[in-house]
């Protein structure tokens, strides 16, 4: 099983996630700034997809149909996956 295989099944994509209720996100000229209020964990985003995949998660029934609002194809997604895993796993977005 390969790394990003991994991650996919470890990340629910047929879920619905959401910001962190303690994370703010701040958009920058770079991407954004993501600050947990709770863990006082900064985190910058340089990839403004990902950004906007993460804007639009209220809009989406699940993080599958946020990714592919944002122009990405089923085969092009996995950088993106690994990228809202590692999200999830410093708790800056949560699953609802």
């Amino acid at each position: 099983m390969t790394a990003d295989v991994k991650v996919r099944q470890e990340l629910d994509l047929d879920a619905r996630w959401a910001l962190h209720p303690q994370v703010a996100l701040r958009p920058e000229s770079f991407g954004a700034l993501l600050y947990h209020f709770g863990t006082r964990k900064l985190s910058f985003l340089k990839n403004r997809t990902i950004v906007a995949i993460i804007e639009s998660f209220p809009e989406h029934p699940d993080m599958r149909s946020a990714i592919a609002a944002a122009g990405i194809s089923e085969s092009g997604m996995a950088p993106y996956v690994k990228a809202l895993s590692t999200l999830a796993d410093s708790k800056m977005i949560s699953k609802l």
